[in-house]
């Protein structure tokens, strides 16, 4: 038999712990990369075959990661073998940056993130139930912003005085406090939270992926993530190539502070996102981050100053702040209680990549051929639709979530009570 237990102040806070060095760990797979390799001869085309290899693997693994993450009973174990993967990665860069390593290295890496990002996400469902879930990924959205930006400072510094090799040594160092902070959260099918029977009808409710796809909240909000990205990926790579061309050794402060400051603006708005999704719901919020995109787009259309870029970038702060938080919010909205809430979360990340991909491929094309500007234009036509779509389609899916926490107040758990569904 089983032994519950009731939540720990210890798991909550390690919780926030792990996704601080998770993001420290996936920061080193960014930019980092293609300098990286860029030093060790490599060219521009053979950078971008590897990179799109990592793309590709990526996009393809969405749903088998979290397939594989709905059916595991520990979460913690998916997070493990996550973060076990990202070590791998992280050394085969540093060890032998050749064409067969770094190959594998891409494939490991988008491998591992697919199944990381939804374990996280199961991680905090279990140790907070429904009715707390949107402050808690608030939070870890602003722990996460945090390490993101502490990492890329670190890493920084460890390219320039050290080598661009040590970035990766560096990114296999940080997993593992993550896995520290991983072993100090209490196994996530032994918790019991407060009021939180399922009936019958929840426990026989295991929907299939045919089932899932029919889901019209699920199919719209898709719809909604694909023109984010579609408006968003290649935003700020289009605006730094035009406005920074010319500015010499400045570019690269630059550049870290057009990454820096929304990463601030995250973790700062984040717990307010979350909190505010519970008490107002989903579209309201929606809209206020959906709307920045198109402003921004079109305001990148009009600067012509590299020092204007930043204040700029606030927006996208608004924007990742929104995205980040609502993204698993709504997967539990619409799969949570259905056994299906992390293979939502990867369909939704394989909206993502097939927009992000379409962005850089479409703006790239209309910027060679129009122009700069004309390919803001779109970006910003994108993002206008993303909007309309909420405005118009976007169903609120609060209303028909269902709190497993049946007193809704956000109390922290204490008691003893029935156990959770799993």
């Amino acid at each position: 038999m089983t032994v519950r237990t009731v939540v720990t102040a210890r798991s909550l806070r390690a919780l926030d712990w792990l996704n601080f060095f998770v993001a420290n760990v996936q920061t080193g797979f960014g930019p980092f990369i293609a300098s990286y390799l860029a030093s060790h001869k490599w060219t521009q085309g053979e950078i971008g075959m590897v990179l799109s290899v990592g793309t590709i693997s990526a996009m393809v693994s969405q749903v088998p990661g979290g397939a594989a993450v709905d059916a595991l009973r520990n979460k913690k174990g998916a997070a493990a073998w996550a973060i076990g993967a990202i070590i791998l990665s992280a050394m085969l860069l540093a060890i032998s940056p050749t064409v067969l390593p770094v190959i594998a290295a891409e494939v490991f890496h988008g491998f591992a993130s697919c199944m990381l990002t939804p374990a996280l996400a199961a991680i905090s469902f279990a140790l907070v139930g429904r009715a707390n879930l949107g402050d808690r990924l608030g939070r870890n959205a602003r722990w996460a912003s945090i390490g993101s930006a502490v990492a890329a400072g670190l890493m920084g510094l460890f390219g320039e005085y050290y080598s661009p090799r040590a970035v990766f040594f560096l990114t296999a160092g940080l997993a593992v406090p993550a896995l520290i902070a991983l072993a100090m959260i209490q196994r996530t099918d032994t918790i019991e939270l407060p009021q939180a029977v399922p009936t019958p009808e929840q426990l026989e409710r295991r929907e299939s992926l045919r089932e899932l796809l029919r889901d019209k909240r699920m199919l719209l909000f898709a719809a909604c993530i694909v023109l984010f990205h579609l408006s968003n990926a290649a935003m700020l790579n289009l605006a730094a190539g035009e406005v920074t061309a010319g500015m010499g050794d400045n570019v690269q402060l630059v550049i870290a502070a057009c990454i820096i400051v929304p990463q601030a603006i995250v973790a700062m708005m984040s717990p307010w996102v979350g909190r505010s999704a519970e008490r107002w719901g989903r579209r309201p919020i929606l809209l206020l981050g959906f709307s920045a995109l198109p402003i921004r787009a079109l305001l990148f259309a009009g600067i012509s100053s590299p020092y204007l870029l930043v204040p700029v970038q606030m927006l996208d702060g608004l924007s990742a702040a929104v995205f980040g938080v609502m993204l698993p919010l709504i997967a539990a909205d619409v799969a949570g209680d259905k056994g299906r809430y992390n293979l939502c979360i990867g369909l939704f990340g394989l909206a993502a990549g097939i927009g992000a991909t379409l962005s850089t491929t479409a703006a790239g094309f209309v910027a060679d051929r129009f122009g700069n500007t004309v390919s803001f234009f779109g970006l910003a036509a994108a993002g206008a639709l993303a909007v309309l779509l909420v405005w118009a389609a976007m169903p609120e899916t609060r209303d028909a979530a269902t709190l497993s926490n049946g007193n809704g107040d956000g109390a922290p758990v204490t008691g003893r009570g029935k156990s959770a569904a799993r």
